[in-house]
């Protein structure tokens, strides 16, 4: 997404007058969220002057960094579990996910698994590949690389995990949700939650104007 990237991180891209972030911020405000830890890296002093503590949002909005390496998306969590508790919701800073976070909570809860993911069929078009194969309400497959025939969902955006899902990754090492995908998957512990339509992304320029335009809407 350069040149927006080189100055800003890319969830402070401008959107309909005012950076991404903010419109993800109102929509878990909206959802009955409360607590929210921003997992950041490049240029995140931007994020944090912008949101602060959150109060302006009506959530409490607590940091935790990278560092000096970039951490990965299970990295980055690991070092964030002594905030997060024993479950917790785990989205991206450039998606907006029109998807009701309770109904996912209460299957996560209900399937009594480690982990669940979001995921909507892919209808064989657009860019987006699909990287998940179901059976039943359980994820058996998620690989980023081969197109096997089973695989036809794609990872939505927003996962739900027990904290002790994360026991394996270790403390100050860069490493990949998709190993805890799989891991979970091995023990027949990763739920599904399927979701009908398409997450808006601004990791492209197409998906930026989609999402400029989504969120232009009255809601």
């Amino acid at each position: 997404m350069r040149p927006y990237t080189l100055a800003l991180p890319k969830p402070m891209i401008d959107v309909n007058g005012e950076p991404f972030l903010a419109h993800l911020l109102r929509s878990v405000a909206k959802q009955g969220v409360v607590d929210v830890i921003l997992l950041i890296g490049y240029l995140g002093d931007h994020i944090v002057d912008f949101v602060g503590d959150g109060d302006a949002y009506g959530l409490r909005v607590r940091y935790v960094r990278d560092g000096e390496r970039a951490m990965g998306t299970a990295g980055a969590v690991r070092r964030a579990l002594p905030m997060l508790g024993e479950r917790f919701l785990v989205t991206y800073g450039d998606a907006y996910l029109n998807v009701d976070y309770r109904a996912v909570v209460a299957d996560f809860e209900q399937s009594g698994c480690g982990g669940l993911m979001t995921v909507f069929r892919w209808d064989g078009t657009g860019a987006t590949k699909p990287n998940a194969a179901l059976r039943g309400n359980r994820v058996t497959r998620y690989d980023k690389e081969t197109a096997a025939p089973e695989v036809q969902y794609v990872d939505y955006g927003l996962s739900a995990f027990n904290a002790w899902a994360f026991d394996h990754i270790p403390a100050d090492e860069p490493a990949d949700l998709a190993s805890v995908n799989q891991r979970l998957i091995a023990a027949s512990q990763l739920a599904a939650f399927i979701v009908d339509h398409l997450p808006f992304e601004i990791g492209s320029p197409q998906g930026l104007e989609a999402a400029r335009s989504f969120l232009r809407s009255p809601s």
